[in-house]
C-alpha cells in the first residue's frame, strides 16, 4: 500500500536573495512562498535576527548563528531560487546571495535566478551605469573605475552566468522554470 506522504512531497527551495534587508521582507517572502506552493514547491526563508541564538547574543555571535542557520537551510534544500537583482549598486547582486549560489552549486543543487535585467548583458548594464572609455588592445573598460568590461553575452559575471541553470526576469517565471527543472525526468547518457 502506497503512503500518502509520498504524494505530498514538496521539494524544499532555499530562497536566496537580499529580500531580508527590505522593510517589506515578510510580504516579499510570503509572495515567494506562495509562488513556490502554487508550483508544488516549499519555499524556505533564510535565517535572520528573528531567530536569535540561545542567550540572545548579538554582534559576531549573532552573525555566526545566522550564517550557520542559512548554511543548514541551504544544505537541506533540494534547489535554490536566487534573487540576483542589483543590490546597493546599479549592476551587481548581493554578495551574500552570490556566496549562497556558489555554495549551492558546490553541493550539486540546481539554481534558478531572477533579475529584472535578465534579458540584458552584463556589458550593456555596466556601460549604461558607468560609461565606457576608449578600448585598449580590443578590450572595453568602464569610465568610472577603469576596469575591463566582461563582454561574454551573459546577464552576470561568467561564474554566475555559467553555473545558474536558468535566468528569468521575474520571480514568477523563475519559480515556473525551477518547478519544471525539478520535475523533468533525468536525461539518459550515452
Amino acid at each position: 500500500m502506497a503512503s500518502d506522504t509520498a504524494s505530498t512531497f514538496h521539494p524544499r527551495i532555499y530562497l536566496a536573495g537580499p529580500d531580508i534587508f527590505y522593510p517589506d521582507q515578510d510580504a516579499r517572502y510570503r509572495r515567494l512562498e506562495a509562488l513556490c506552493e502554487a508550483h508544488g514547491l516549499h519555499g524556505v526563508r533564510p535565517a535572520d535576527e528573528a531567530d536569535p541564538p540561545p542567550g540572545g547574543a548579538g554582534g559576531q555571535l549573532l552573525a555566526e548563528h545566522i550564517y550557520a542557520g542559512n548554511v543548514r537551510r541551504l544544505a537541506q534544500a533540494e534547489a535554490v531560487l536566487a534573487n540576483l537583482e542589483p543590490f546597493r549598486n546599479p549592476v551587481e547582486p548581493d554578495s551574500g546571495t552570490v556566496f549562497e549560489v556558489g555554495m549551492a552549486i558546490a553541493l550539486g543543487k540546481p539554481v534558478v535566478a531572477y533579475l529584472p535585467q535578465a534579458g540584458q548583458t552584463l556589458a550593456a548594464r555596466v556601460t549604461a551605469a558607468f560609461g565606457e572609455r576608449d578600448a585598449v588592445g580590443g578590450l572595453r573598460y568602464d569610465a568610472a573605475y577603469g576596469l575591463m568590461i566582461e563582454d561574454l553575452g551573459l546577464p552576470l559575471n561568467l561564474m554566475l552566468g555559467c553555473s545558474v541553470r536558468a535566468f528569468a526576469a521575474t520571480p514568477e517565471a523563475a519559480v515556473k522554470q525551477l518547478a519544471s527543472l525539478l520535475t523533468e525526468p533525468p536525461r539518459r547518457r550515452g
